[in-house]
């Protein structure tokens, strides 16, 4: 090897330089902490309620509420047998308390007895019942008789004696109908007894008016005849 030739291995500074040149950088960039707090509080939010009270005015001379029947018509006294199942329809009239239930009863005069039909029912603009007597009577605290009866429709807050109070429900007035075992029976304005002379036919009363009248006149026709030409004196 000449002198000429530069042939080394060595450091950077050499002016041929034949090597690796490694570089690592390592490192690990840990931030550790702890973010620790509480947070306390309360969120409270307040609505305003409002209670709103709604007078009403009820004028004194109105009158007490009550109701108008509509099956079975109030004009007449409709008739059910016992066994069979009774409707009962009716509106209500001049409320201006509406009740929050009412109750539905019927008495009868003729064993001082109150049966009630149901109780708590709810207010409709039309009520409606439909009562099974046939159930009732198959067990009943006091058998329903042959007899008329009177319904009522009560506030199930009061009573059928309490006063009637202008706006409100009453139960003062009350509507007939009759229950009956067996036939029906006739009601008295429709009895007709025909071994009586009221059973007769216009006709035939006036018949008979006229051959009794005729009878009459006969009769005193012949005294007058006979005392005048002295028959009764032979």
């Amino acid at each position: 090897m000449t002198s000429s030739q530069a042939s080394s291995t060595g450091t950077a500074s050499d002016a041929s330089t034949t090597g690796t040149g490694t570089g690592k950088e390592t490192g690990t960039a840990t931030e550790t902490g702890t973010a620790s707090g509480t947070a306390s509080g309360t969120d409270t939010k307040t609505k305003d309620h409002s209670t709103k009270t709604t007078s009403i005015s009820i004028d004194p001379a109105a009158g007490a509420g009550g109701i108008s029947m509509i099956t079975p018509a109030s004009t007449t006294t409709t008739y059910y047998k016992i066994g069979h199942n009774v409707t009962f329809v009716w509106n209500y009239t001049s409320l201006s308390v509406t009740p929050s239930a009412i109750d539905v009863v019927a008495s009868c005069s003729l064993n001082s007895a109150t049966y009630t039909l149901t109780s708590n029912m709810s207010v409709k603009e039309t009520g409606s019942l439909v009562w099974d007597t046939g159930k009732y009577q198959a067990n009943p605290t006091i058998p329903l008789l042959t007899a008329t009866y009177t319904l009522f429709v009560v506030d199930s807050e009061k009573s059928l004696d309490d006063t009637p109070e202008a706006g409100y429900l009453s139960s003062n007035v009350g509507f007939p109908f009759g229950m009956y075992i067996g036939s029906k029976p006739t009601p008295l304005n429709e009895f007709l007894c025909v071994t009586c002379s009221s059973a007769m036919s216009e006709f035939q009363r006036t018949g008979l008016t006229f051959a009794a009248g005729m009878a009459l006149i006969t009769v005193l026709s012949f005294t007058w005849f006979a005392g005048t030409f002295g028959l009764f004196s032979l």
